[in-house]
């Protein structure tokens, strides 16, 4: 829906096409780059986070520990958006050789680009990150505090279901702020198989003037939907995590 936002009408629509066109694996296209991004980015994300907070301000940390996880993110991303764009683009008729599986997309990167390939778009994904996790840590401590304060109890007493709220929250709050620029990210790691792409602003711009500002959320409803019940399991992951690995090491 990001790449080609007037293909389909909505979300309900894309997912019966896609469904019908490709069939149900068609829905779990770059699942397994998708994996390895989330457990490398969470890894690096969570780890900088940690290691940040106990030098400088909340807000460094969050910077620092998303430029960090970009480095990791972009290649996998990049690998993620291509395969789930394959079947549009062959069927436009913008490549003529498709490939569905995660090993024959990075041997075409790697084969057209060489290892500077993995990181087209990175620029947008640093963009992406940066103010995206300053919102989704600072929303999710603002409503970890908030359900301290009305329990009065610790932040890390408050339960299961205020530590999933306040992790949804906070996942949500990061899309709303940076949607457009993952729309742009998007555009330019699916788009560059056709050779050589625009820039981050450029494609913005190039987005904004022919397309209009909605083209720049579509997508958006499926983004939600996801978020809340991911970003809740991740924060209560991490807690429970963290909360038995400081038990276990009396720290």
């Amino acid at each position: 829906m990001q790449t080609f936002p007037t293909l389909y009408r909505g979300f309900v629509h894309c997912f019966v096409s896609t469904y019908r066109q490709v069939g149900l694996r068609g829905l779990y296209q770059g699942t397994t780059p998708a994996l390895m991004a989330n457990i490398a980015e969470n890894s690096v994300l969570f780890m900088c986070y940690g290691f940040c907070q106990e030098v400088v301000r909340v807000l460094c940390a969050q910077e620092k520990a998303s430029v960090f996880s970009s480095l990791v993110l972009c290649p996998t991303e990049l690998v993620k958006c291509r395969l789930q764009a394959m079947h549009e683009m062959a069927s436009s008729g913008k490549i003529t050789h498709s490939h569905n599986t995660v090993w024959s997309v990075v041997k075409s990167i790697m084969h057209n680009d060489g290892p500077a390939g993995f990181f087209q778009g990175l620029t947008t994904t640093i963009a992406r990150e940066v103010p995206g996790y300053f919102c989704f840590f600072g929303a999710y401590e603002l409503c970890r505090s908030l359900f301290a304060e009305y329990m009065h109890c610790g932040k890390d007493d408050i339960g299961v279901a205020p530590i999933v709220f306040s992790g949804g929250f906070g996942g949500a709050c990061l899309w709303l702020v940076v949607y457009p620029m993952d729309c742009v990210k998007s555009r330019i790691q699916v788009m560059s198989m056709t050779g050589r792409q625009s820039g981050f602003f450029k494609t913005f711009m190039h987005i904004f003037r022919t397309e209009g500002v909605r083209a720049l959320y579509s997508g958006l409803t499926p983004t939600m939907i996801r978020t809340f019940p991911a970003n809740g399991a991740l924060f209560l992951g991490y807690e429970a995590s963290r909360k038995i690995m400081m038990d276990q090491f009396d720290i």
